[in-house]
């Protein structure tokens, strides 16, 4: 019996012995398959992990290209504002006082090389705009209906409602099919915010220009129909906080009543800017001008302003003339109202540099004794 189980013991001893022997070389194949699954999976992983280092590097190489072709594209829109500024007071020297549509201001530049004109001008390295192309116009800013004429600062610090000009807005609303009762709104709002604004304490109107007697309603310096606190706590405002001051057209849309349609509207009619100015009748279009003229139809504006096409005005003699010519009979003109100059301007400039492009306007002010120009504020389009 022993001798059999030791017989059997060692028949199992060989046989385990021979499968350990068998299975080895298939051990091996599979950890060096194994390692070579690792290997991989390690090779795709740095792969991985460096083309998103690349990516990233480029990425911000893009980014600073970006920038630094947008700073290029800013300096050469500054450097057409400076040229656009030269053409201003060229013009102004040689118009003697006198702002038409037929001025070299009023010339668009199309789309053009910025090659072109430093090759004009003998620039050794005018190759260098071939890629640069700029465009622009110049706008009388006057030529539309200011804003800020709606409140009027007969002394410093004082807000009074300026119920003549209010009426000539009114009825530039009723002209372009808008309730003419907004006018009044608009006139609040905008003495809201002036009321806290240090614009408060200017007095007159553009340099050079003389005012007449307008009739005023109200205001902060003790009105009879207005509290001391103007458009929060008058009969005319319930607000509970102030208004800020209106610096664009789009500010209207603040205003109790206006829509974005209206103002949409009355977008290429009106403006606002820093000082009260009139409106040049050498430019204004017809709508302006029947607003403007009491009495006068948008037909009769037509007319006039097809006259002043072959022929500018020199002088408010001339526009009474004009106006006459119309069917407006004129016993005088009120100098806050009209004149035949211009102080404040917009240029649109666009600038496209490779993939930058600026789209900039910029309002721009005059003086008309000096013609030195001043840069009043700046805005880029989106």
């Amino acid at each position: 019996m022993n001798v059999r189980r030791l017989r059997s013991r060692l028949r199992a001893t060989s046989y385990r012995s021979s499968r350990i022997a068998s299975s080895a070389p298939r051990l091996r194949r599979r950890q060096r398959g194994a390692a070579i699954i690792s290997a991989l999976l390690v090779v795709a992983l740095s792969a991985i992990l460096v083309s998103g280092m690349l990516w990233r590097q480029q990425v911000q190489l893009r980014r600073i290209e970006n920038q630094r072709l947008l700073a290029q594209a800013q300096w050469i829109s500054r450097g057409a504002l400076d040229w656009t500024r030269l053409v201003l007071r060229s013009e102004a020297d040689t118009s003697a006082g006198v702002t038409y549509l037929g001025g070299a201001w009023g010339m668009p530049v199309a789309k053009t090389r910025l090659s072109d004109f430093l090759g004009q001008i003998g620039d050794v390295r005018a190759e260098q705009g071939q890629d640069t192309w700029v465009s622009g116009s110049i706008e009388d800013a006057q030529a539309r209906f200011n804003l800020r004429n709606l409140v009027s600062t007969p002394a410093p610090g004082a807000l009074q409602l300026n119920l003549t000009q209010i009426q000539v807005f009114a009825r530039l609303l009723q002209l372009l099919g808008i309730d003419g009762q907004l006018a009044k709104n608009a006139a609040v709002f905008l003495r809201s915010g002036l009321n806290y604004s240090v614009t408060r304490f200017q007095t007159g109107s553009t340099p050079g220009s003389t005012t007449s007697s307008t009739q005023q309603v109200g205001g902060g310096s003790g009105g009879t129909n207005f509290s001391s606190n103007p458009g929060l706590s008058d009969s005319d405002g319930n607000s509970g906080s102030a208004p800020i001051l209106m610096t664009s057209v789009d500010a209207l849309q603040d205003v109790p009543g206006f829509t974005p349609d209206i103002v949409a509207r009355l977008r290429p009619f009106v403006t606002i800017l820093p000082t009260t100015t009139p409106v040049n009748m050498n430019t204004a279009p017809a709508e302006v001008v029947a607003a403007t003229v009491q009495g006068m139809s948008l037909s009769s504006a037509q007319a006039f302003v097809a006259r002043r096409q072959t022929v500018f005005f020199r002088n408010l003699s001339d526009v009474q003339l004009a106006l006459e010519g119309s069917g407006v009979p004129q016993t005088g003109i009120d100098t806050s109202l009209c004149d035949v100059n211009s102080s404040y301007f917009l240029i649109h400039g666009r600038v496209q540099h490779e993939r930058a492009v600026v789209d900039r306007t910029t309002l721009v002010w005059r003086d008309t004794l000096t013609h030195t120009t001043r840069i009043v504020r700046v805005r880029d389009e989106p």
